[in-house]
């Protein structure tokens, strides 16, 4: 018992046997429907509304004149504040080094087998967490109230040297304290993330081979768990470079403070906040910049073919229109032409 042929399912894309040609196809045939890009009428209302909301922003920045460009203009490259800048720029420098390395001693201490290591950086990091920056600022600032002299000499016995306090100190190493020890409890839990987040099999292995302890460390775990720690680490250090205008009550020289004295004499309070803002911005523009650059580094182990920069980018954008522009600027041989046609 066989299948006739005028049955017979016909191609897809081609009348049925025995059907006229000219006949339209019928309404549930795949072909006959009209496909219709998808309207997306509420993100258009909201891309509208957005850029209305920037537009009138930007020309508020630009026609209101209670924001007086020409004292910023005045004031944002002047010798006062690019020094205040160069305070700023030292605190957080020295702030991320010693807070970041004894950040590190204490993320160790708290992964240690040993109980009372753990207790210590435990209670160092809640107790530092706990207190705000500007109070443990103040502390240190005056520390000399509770120990006029230190000293070195034997625990609980005799003290071979002594010297002043605020003599060893000073303000900028009160503040330079206040901030090391502020960010090295937030830097050791970061720290302590990235580590914990380094497979297990790694140190089995390494441990197999039988690779020091401290090698493991330093060449194994560190640098895969620096992807980990690298993001959270950017956003610590950008806060810190922000977080550096507390230490205004210190009377530093730092730039929120140099802001400060300076509309506190002209009264030019809304342009110099904006002189403030504008080299935070760029700053802190800087060191994004910085860590991506640095993430992208120590990503090579899982990528190794990573995305080019916008550099890059930019730099092939360039090329390419070059490469059109010369091949629209050749001349065209008639013969070749010819030649291409046959």
């Amino acid at each position: 018992m066989g299948l006739s042929t005028d049955s017979a399912a016909a191609p897809p894309g081609t009348a049925a046997p025995g059907t006229d040609p000219g006949t339209p196809p019928a309404k549930d045939d795949p072909n006959s429907l009209k496909v219709v890009p998808a309207r997306h009428y509420a993100r258009w209302v909201a891309a509208v509304a957005v850029i209305v909301l920037v537009a009138q922003f930007a020309h508020g920045l630009i026609t209101n004149p209670v924001w007086e460009w020409r004292v910023f203009r005045d004031y944002v490259l002047s010798e006062t504040i690019v020094h205040a800048v160069g305070v700023t720029l030292q605190l957080t420098a020295y702030a991320t080094v010693l807070g970041f390395l004894l950040g590190t001693v204490l993320a160790f201490m708290r992964l240690s087998h040993s109980p009372v290591l753990q207790t210590v950086a435990w209670t160092y990091i809640w107790i530092f967490r706990s207190i705000p920056m500007i109070v443990q600022l103040v502390f240190w600032f005056n520390l000399s109230a509770l120990y006029d002299r230190l000293g070195v000499g034997i625990p609980f016995g005799p003290v071979f040297w002594s010297v002043d306090s605020n003599s060893l100190i000073g303000t900028m190493g009160a503040a330079l304290i206040g901030l090391s020890l502020h960010q090295a409890a937030y830097a050791a839990e970061i720290v302590r993330g990235g580590v914990i987040a380094v497979d297990h099999g790694q140190l089995e292995a390494a441990a197999a081979l039988g690779i020091p302890r401290l090698r493991q460390i330093r060449r194994i775990v560190l640098p895969q768990a620096m992807r980990a720690i690298l993001p959270t680490a950017g956003n610590e250090i950008i806060g810190l470079l922000k977080g550096t205008s507390v230490v205004y009550v210190m009377a530093i020289g730092e730039l929120f403070y140099q802001v400060q004295v300076i509309y506190g004499r002209n009264g030019r309070v809304i342009p110099l906040l904006m002189v403030a803002t504008a080299w935070y911005v760029v700053l802190t523009s800087l060191l994004s910049v910085a860590q991506y650059y640095v993430e992208r580094r120590y990503a090579r182990g899982a990528n190794r073919t990573p995305p080019p920069t916008p550099l890059q980018r930019a730099r092939r954008f360039v090329r390419d229109l070059r490469t059109a522009a010369g091949r629209r600027n050749q001349p065209v041989h008639p013969l070749k032409s010819l030649g291409a046609d046959r």
